[in-house]
């Protein structure tokens, strides 16, 4: 196996996923999914492999919704889709194609054009096309399973173009017709948290609970055995001298903290720089990454992403991330706020309580057994040391 960091993985190439997979589709049965993780965990390439090897009797359709800035666009790449579905079952999407049509909509090149006139049209033509498709799976033993990435910058781009309003609208069709039509399925992911999403749409009364029928799944980096199987696996694909590969596919996977991103990253490294596979190659090519001002593993958003995700409360944000970086004992809820009102004017434990919330449902931090907060992962903990020089 050759190193491919940031490149699309072959699905037979995908280490250490199987097990997770399998459960996914075991759910997927019963209801919809929302996966939760940070960027480089994988969930980009845990969906495009359940749609190369899909489960019996499913039709895995993948989506990058980011490209979606209205309604009706995302209405028409869900429409083309499930047109393209029925007509290979010998069936035209029915009701679906008669309102593009009445709308005036033509397909030019395989590119369906709509009137500007027609985007109110949107909610219309999504029930529509859907009816199409749970009324063809009742007679049908093929069922398709929609997964749909990058959903929250899709309503993201709908809130900014078409407003709070619409986009609310979108989330609402979507669980109605989740709940109205048997069999509709749907895997939603994306690489910030729906939940940010939902915070600016309740800002202007949104108070609808728009996932509450889905199940909410996260995924972890994988597990140690399977990080060193992969390293070493890349180590071997690549030809790199080592003198112990189950040694340096154990530091490799370690220093790298078992993100498969990140060991790809450390193996092309190596044998960029024409280093043998040891662990004192993969320590020193991990620091050198950490420290590297152009910032090759794209660390740099995790603190530049927190004006955006906080606002206001970045600087208590800094403070309490800064804490957690340097301390080797977690402190407690009040010894936070302790130190949050000595070095600025915060003084809420209210609002500290949902600040530790939201930044674990950010994947920067989680509670240790003792419920006290720690980084979730040491190579960012390790990163935000050397970044914030601490």
């Amino acid at each position: 196996m050759k190193s491919n960091p940031g490149g699309e993985i072959d699905s037979d190439s995908v280490i250490g996923r199987d097990a997770f997979i399998q459960h996914l589709w075991e759910v997927i049965e019963q209801q919809s999914i929302v996966l939760t993780a940070e960027r480089r965990i994988g969930k980009t390439t845990i969906i495009k492999k359940m749609r190369s090897a899909p489960a019996s009797g499913w039709v895995p359709v993948f989506q990058d919704l980011e490209r979606c800035h209205t309604a009706m666009e995302f209405a028409m790449v869900v429409y083309k889709e499930v047109n393209q579905f029925l007509s290979g079952k010998q069936k035209a999407a029915r009701r679906g194609m008669e309102l593009l049509k009445s709308l005036g909509g033509v397909e030019v090149a395989g590119l369906i054009k709509l009137p500007s006139a027609s985007n109110t049209h949107w909610k219309e033509m999504l029930t529509q096309t859907l009816e199409d498709l749970i009324h063809e799976n009742d007679s049908s033993s093929t069922r398709l399973l929609f997964l749909w990435d990058e959903v929250p910058f899709m309503l993201a781009n709908i809130r900014d173009r078409e407003g709070e309003r619409t986009a609310m609208e979108v989330l609402d069709t979507l669980r109605a017709l989740r709940q109205t039509l048997p069999g509709l399925r749907m895997i939603l992911t994306g690489s910030i948290g729906l939940h940010h999403v939902l915070h600016s749409l309740r800002d202007k009364q949104y108070a609808n609970d728009p996932f509450n029928d889905m199940a909410e799944i996260e995924v972890h980096p994988i597990a140690e055995p399977d990080a060193a199987h992969l390293a070493a696996m890349l180590i071997q694909g690549e030809m790199l001298q080592c003198s112990d590969q189950a040694l340096a596919a154990a530091a490799i996977s370690q220093e790298a903290g078992c993100f498969p991103f990140y060991i790809h990253h450390v193996v092309r490294a190596l044998k960029s720089r024409g280093l043998p596979a040891s662990p004192d190659s993969a320590q020193s090519v991990v620091a050198d990454h950490l420290l590297d001002a152009g910032d090759p593993w794209k660390l740099r958003h995790y603190h530049e992403r927190l004006r955006t995700y906080y606002g206001n409360h970045q600087p208590a944000v800094l403070i309490i991330l800064d804490e957690l970086a340097v301390k080797e004992q977690p402190p407690t809820v009040n010894e936070l706020l302790a130190l949050l009102k000595a070095s600025s004017t915060f003084d809420d434990r209210e609002m500290l309580l949902r600040l530790l919330s939201l930044l674990e449902r950010d994947h920067y931090l989680r509670r240790n057994a003792e419920g006290r907060h720690t980084f979730k992962f040491p190579l960012i903990r390790r990163w935000w040391q050397l970044h914030r020089s601490l």
